[in-house]
C-alpha cells in the first residue's frame, strides 16, 4: 500500500478525501466509496498502487480518441475498482470489484517504471489509464505519468470526469489528452444510474479545456435513458457551447451487467444523435460500436474524406500534420504527419 494523496486528516482518525467529487469522509478502519482508498489509524492508504488488472497495447482509436495521434498504439493500463456505480458498465467485471470486499483478481505487480519499458518496447507513443477508472488509481497514474513525460511519452486518461479540480490540477503538467464520459445530461439519472452527479462532470470538461488538455467526449446512447432528442439536444449543445471542436462520440449500448433486458442501441438512434451533433454545431461527430458509417474524418471546410476507418483501423489518410492535404483546413487536434 501507498499512502494516498489529496486528502486532510480531521479529529478522531477521520479523513476527508478530496480526489474525487463524492469527497468522501472516512471514518478509521473504513474505505471510500471507490473501495479503493483505506483510512487505517488516521492516514489514508491506496490499495491500488502498482496492482495492475490490465495491462494491453491497443490502437488509441479503441479509447475511443480520434483527433489525438491516430493510427498510433497506447499502453492501456487499469487497476480494479471504480468511483461510480454504473448498472450499464461494459468493463464491471474489473470496475466494480473492490478492495473492501477482499475481491482481489489476478493482475501483476507492475511498477510505473516497468509499464514505460513495456511502452516503450512496444512503440507506443503514449500510455492510456483506462478501463476501469483512473481517477481511483490517481498516486499510481501519476507517477507513471511522470516517467512517461520523461520519456517523450504522452499521458491520457479515459474517465468519468468525477475528479477534483485538486486532482486535475495536479496531473495536468503531464496530462495530454482525454476521453471523458458525459453519460447523462440529467442530474437525477447520474443519481440513479451511476450514484454519481452530472456537474463535476461538465466542470471536469470545461476544466480539462481550460488547461489545454486535448478532449474528446464519449455518450453511451442506452435506449430509453438518455436517447431522447431533448437530452441529446443539450448533450450536444453544452459541449458546441464550449468549443464546436470537441469530437464527440455517440456510442452503441449491448446489453450486459445489470442491463441485459434491455437492447441494443438501434443504429436509428445513433444517427440522430449525430443529426443532434450536427445541429448543435459541433464539427466532428462520430458513431461507435457500429460499423458502416460515422467513423471517417472530413474536412469542415472542403468536405473531403481526411481519415477513412474501418473498426480501429485507418484505411486512408489525407492529413499533413494538424491540415487537410487538400485545401490546407487546420483540423482541431494533435496529428503526425503520417498515420
Amino acid at each position: 500500500m501507498k499512502e494516498a494523496l489529496l486528502y486532510e486528516k480531521l479529529k478522531a482518525k477521520e479523513v476527508h478525501c478530496y480526489l474525487c467529487a463524492h469527497h468522501c469522509h472516512i471514518q478509521d478502519k473504513h474505505f471510500g466509496f471507490c473501495g479503493v482508498r483505506e483510512n487505517m489509524g488516521g492516514v489514508l492508504y491506496t490499495h491500488a498502487y502498482g496492482k495492475a488488472i490490465a495491462a494491453h497495447v491497443d490502437p488509441i482509436e479503441k479509447k475511443p480518441l480520434y483527433h489525438f495521434l491516430p493510427g498510433t498504439e497506447s499502453f492501456s493500463l487499469a487497476t480494479i475498482g471504480c468511483n461510480f456505480r454504473c448498472g450499464f458498465c461494459q468493463n464491471w467485471e474489473i470496475s466494480q470489484k473492490s478492495f473492501r470486499d477482499n475481491q482481489i483478481l489476478g493482475g501483476a505487480e507492475l511498477s510505473p517504471e516497468e509499464i514505460v519499458a513495456q511502452a516503450q518496447a512496444a512503440n507506443c507513443r503514449s500510455i492510456s489509464y483506462t478501463y476501469t477508472e483512473p481517477t481511483i488509481f490517481f498516486e499510481y497514474a501519476l507517477e507513471t505519468a511522470k516517467l512517461a513525460k520523461a520519456k517523450n511519452l504522452k499521458n491520457i486518461f479515459v474517465t468519468n470526469g468525477y475528479m477534483t479540480e485538486e486532482a486535475l490540477k495536479t496531473i495536468q503538467p503531464y496530462l495530454d489528452a482525454a476521453n471523458i464520459d458525459l453519460k447523462f445530461f440529467k442530474e437525477d439519472s447520474y443519481k440513479k444510474m451511476c450514484s454519481g452527479s452530472l456537474r463535476p462532470v461538465l466542470e471536469t470538461i470545461r476544466l480539462m479545456k481550460g488547461l489545454g488538455i486535448w478532449v474528446e467526449v464519449t455518450t453511451l446512447i442506452v435506449p430509453g435513458e438518455n436517447d431522447s432528442p431533448e437530452e441529446l439536444n443539450a448533450i450536444s449543445g453544452y459541449l458546441a457551447a464550449l468549443d464546436k471542436n470537441i469530437p464527440w462520440h455517440v456510442s452503441r449500448f449491448h446489453p450486459d451487467y445489470r442491463f441485459n433486458e434491455y437492447s441494443f442501441t438501434p443504429e436509428e438512434a445513433l444517427k440522430q444523435a449525430l443529426e443532434a451533433g450536427k445541429r448543435s454545431g459541433l464539427t466532428y461527430i462520430y458513431a461507435g460500436n457500429v460499423s458502416g458509417f460515422g467513423s471517417n474524418t472530413i474536412c469542415p471546410k472542403c468536405k473531403k474524406l481526411l481519415i477513412k476507418r474501418s473498426g480501429f483501423d485507418i484505411l486512408k489518410y489525407h492529413l499533413k500534420e494538424n491540415m487537410c492535404k487538400f485545401c490546407a483546413e487546420k483540423i482541431a487536434g494533435v496529428f503526425l504527419s503520417k498515420a
